[in-house]
């Protein structure tokens, strides 16, 4: 039977660059490979064809002689090629070289350093911080302490005792993976000796040893910038656990909640709070002084003949917008005291007041006098 060429095996012309055949190679191995082709029988010779192609015109030595003999020069006594049919035991070679194309994203590993995974990246740190209405207010610098994992400094992060340098992993060569041969497929894994780090140490350090960091209590000063509220999220950069063996040190998140005020509730850059009218001043009217959260003290001028629940607005009283843009207002409500324990003289200027009070009172209109006589009738009953 005869052997097809290998240049439309893989549907590139012969001038074809190494990048042009290597990506038309990856295409085909993908269309055709075993695993996204249960259904079609033919699949598995069309990808070992593929292969066979592409272990021929990836090598200049043998891309020249198959232009010049075709298949005859890997056939014996042609070009002094020999050693059989292309691809009969190069078939690992040349899937091997998109092998990372194909599937690397599956493989779940880092990649840099021509395969060898980078000095693991510290892991980011969270920091809950409590803060007062007051202070999210007017906004703080304040000091905490973070136990973390910091770069051990007996041997500078590197793991190695006295900071000496880490030594390429004999069983990898500094690659930080090994390859298995299973059938026609080839298995990565990260290497078992250096754990994907292409690197081992030799002699670990005492302080820390090996991994490059100690653990530690560190004195932080952040700035809390005034608006916050519950679930304000503050990052850090680089403040958070030091790299494993050098590694880029991750982040700091510091989530703030704000603790419940005793006078004030907020909603947003808006703060609420009840205050308390004497009836005096509720039925007269008057000016009542009333906090701000700023420790200052507004005065409201309270409209006669106000009742319980009657809202006033103070503007730009509130709360401080976290990005800019201004300020809130505080809301006032009237809550109008009944007096208690009275004199026997007030008593009696409070009945004075009711008798002269009749004429404009609840009592006094038609609905009011409607409604208590069929209360009445229905007692009678």
């Amino acid at each position: 039977m005869a052997k097809s060429d290998f240049y439309d095996v893989l549907g590139v012309g012969k001038g074809a660059s190494a990048d042009e055949i290597k990506k038309a190679y990856r295409k085909k191995a993908k269309e055709f490979h075993p695993d996204r082709n249960a259904d079609n029988p033919d699949a598995e010779a069309k990808f070992k064809e593929a292969a066979a192609a592409y272990d021929v015109l990836k090598d200049e030595n043998k891309k020249a002689a198959y232009d010049q003999y075709g298949h005859a020069a890997f056939e014996g006594g042609m070009g002094g090629q020999r050693g059989g049919h292309p691809g009969q035991g190069d078939f690992a070679s040349a899937f091997s070289d998109v092998f990372d194309d194909l599937f690397g994203d599956f493989m779940g590993g880092q990649r840099g350093g021509g395969g060898r995974q980078r000095a693991a990246r510290g892991s980011d740190l969270r920091y809950n911080l409590r803060v007062s209405l007051e202070d999210a207010y007017a906004g703080l610098q304040k000091t905490i302490q973070v136990p973390t994992s910091v770069s051990c400094g007996s041997c500078n992060g590197s793991g190695a005792e006295g900071g000496a340098e880490p030594t390429t992993c004999p069983t990898c060569s500094g690659m930080g993976k090994v390859r298995a041969q299973q059938g026609f497929f080839t298995v990565e894994r990260a290497c078992p000796t250096c754990s994907g780090l292409g690197q081992i140490i030799k002699n670990p350090c005492g302080t820390c040893g090996g991994i490059g960091r100690t653990e530690k209590d560190r004195s932080l000063s952040v700035n809390i910038p005034a608006g916050v509220e519950t679930g304000t999220r503050i990052r850090l950069a680089g403040e958070g656990e030091a790299g494993l063996r050098g590694g880029p040190t991750g982040d700091l998140y510091i989530f703030i909640e704000v603790s419940k005020h005793s006078i004030f509730e907020r909603e947003g850059t808006n703060l609420f709070c009840r205050v308390p009218v004497s009836m005096t001043a509720a039925s007269l009217g008057g000016d009542i002084e009333v906090p701000t959260l700023d420790g200052g003290r507004s005065r409201v001028k309270i409209p006669s003949g106000s009742q319980s629940g009657r809202q006033m607005r103070l503007r730009s009283k509130g709360m401080p917008a976290l990005r800019g843009g201004g300020q809130g207002d505080m809301f006032i409500e009237l809550a109008v005291e009944t007096p208690v324990n009275l004199t026997s003289r007030q008593k009696e200027l409070l009945k004075e007041f009711e008798k002269l009070s009749e004429e404009n009172s609840p009592e006094s209109s038609s609905f009011f006098k409607s409604v208590k006589g069929f209360w009445d009738s229905m007692k009678a009953k």
